[in-house]
């Protein structure tokens, strides 16, 4: 009789084979009993020294560094301008301590944020199915408002599906990290955002950075070296959230075909911005949107609520229902954020004058600010606009003198963008007057 006939059992092993388990079960619990007894002292020995910044917050590097920050903050006389709170709806105006701004910090493109249709969906959604579906969509089902929302957003790319994430920054982070591996390679855009570059470290696929907008290096760098990989993903932004610029997409699209590469747009800034009806990138360079394979978008700028999307082919957005770890171990979107940005998706397709107005508000105040010999960048005059000041420390002291004045505008500074680059980054909104405008540029270029 064979080993394997001995001793018949459910797990199919013979008696001989469980034994030679058993033992090499007691062997690792015998080893690991061994290790813990050396780890610790003998007696009379003194434990090892810890540092504290090994086991106390308060001595972590980056809290100390946090620390001197403030403190120099504290010396130079200038207050914290970040975590300031707003009492109303963030639009083109907002309240903070009671008291009323022009307001240069939201999103809130085409002043769909606290639109009373946007609100009236949310409110229904959560009257049906409560404030949370409480668990992944894989596993606990979903909601019909989800679906709804995602082909929405398919038919507006003109694409096969789509899939909603809760968190537009964990969109980019596992949609990366899941389609890519250690034999790809993905180049992205020095001025990518955070999400896409904490995306790439998580795949453990080789990574380089171009120089912005610099089609000619992708494809100098891929005639030598594409041979040497699998999967290649070039990663863009459809306007980019801190100069306000956008790449000529219809030349990353070519190189990326002759290349046989991937081509990823973050299209967080673009959606109800660009194109003439707002359909973002696609439509404002003239290209067939499925010439692109990963759209990428947010639900919390244009469409007024919270969250992002990946929109695609079918096979994409199955890959990632099923294997992404931002959707599969996730709750799902909430009802009402999904009824939120479904709302918000219609009245930006039924209202595209609200697309040409932030057109028209965007290029008036990049025009008075470059009239006043303000330092604009890259600006294309869309919906983002920076001033550039050329340090952290001054970037910092005109935005609390603006705030002084009732202008709220925010400044970006190191290590967001370089120390010589910190700014005051303007977001326009469809809902801006005229009249604020030209006073935010009037004070913005006295201060300077």
């Amino acid at each position: 009789m064979t080993p394997a006939a001995e001793d018949p059992s459910p797990s199919g092993l013979g008696k001989s084979a469980r034994l030679s388990l058993i033992d090499r079960f007691r062997n690792r619990q015998t080893d690991a009993r061994d290790a813990a007894a050396r780890a610790q002292p003998a007696q009379g020995q003194p434990a090892p020294k810890i540092p504290e910044q090994f086991y106390r917050f308060e001595r972590h590097p980056a809290y100390e560094r946090l620390l001197v920050s403030h403190s120099a903050a504290e010396r130079f006389g200038v207050q914290s301008p970040f975590f300031r709170v707003h009492e109303a709806v963030a639009g083109a105006s907002t309240t903070i301590g009671a008291r009323h701004y022009i307001n240069f910090a939201s999103y809130n493109y085409l002043g769909l944020n606290g639109h009373p249709r946007v609100n009236q969906a949310a409110q229904r959604a959560v009257e049906r199915y409560g404030t949370s579906p409480s668990a992944s969509r894989l596993v606990a089902g979903e909601r019909p408002i989800q679906r709804q929302l995602e082909r929405a957003l398919a038919d507006f790319y003109d694409v096969d599906d789509c899939i909603a994430f809760v968190s537009g920054h964990a969109t980019n982070v596992s949609a990366i990290a899941t389609l890519f591996g250690t034999r790809d390679l993905i180049l992205h855009d020095a001025l990518i955002h955070n999400s896409v570059l904490e995306g790439a470290r998580l795949s453990g696929a080789h990574r380089r950075s171009f120089p912005h907008n610099d089609w000619q290096w992708v494809d100098a760098l891929l005639g030598q070296l594409r041979g040497q990989f699998e999967r290649v993903l070039i990663v863009v932004e459809g306007l980019y959230s801190m100069d306000g610029d956008s790449p000529d997409l219809r030349r990353f699209v070519e190189l990326k075909n002759r290349h046989k590469a991937f081509l990823m747009v973050d299209d967080a800034h673009a959606l109800g911005v660009l194109g003439a009806t707002g359909r973002g990138s696609a439509e404002h360079w003239g290209l067939n949107p499925r010439d692109i394979d990963i759209w990428m978008g947010t639900l919390s700028k244009t469409l007024a609520s919270c969250g992002g999307y990946i929109a695609g082919s079918t096979p994409l957005v199955e890959l990632l229902k099923f294997n992404a770890p931002g959707f599969v171990y996730s709750v799902g979107l909430s009802p009402a954020l999904a009824a939120a940005a479904l709302e918000a998706l219609h009245i930006l397709q039924e209202e595209p004058q609200r697309v040409a107005r932030l057109q028209a508000v965007g290029q008036e105040f990049l025009r008075l600010a470059k009239a006043k010999g303000v330092d604009t960048g890259l600006s294309e005059g869309y919906a983002i606009t920076p001033a550039i000041v050329g340090s952290s420390l001054k970037a910092a002291r005109l935005s609390n003198a603006l705030f002084d004045r009732g202008i709220n505008a925010q400044p970006i500074i190191y290590p967001a963008v370089e120390e010589k680059a910190a700014r005051i980054r303007f977001f326009l909104s469809a809902m801006h007057e005229p009249q604020q405008l030209q006073a935010t540029v009037d004070a913005l270029a006295e201060l300077l």
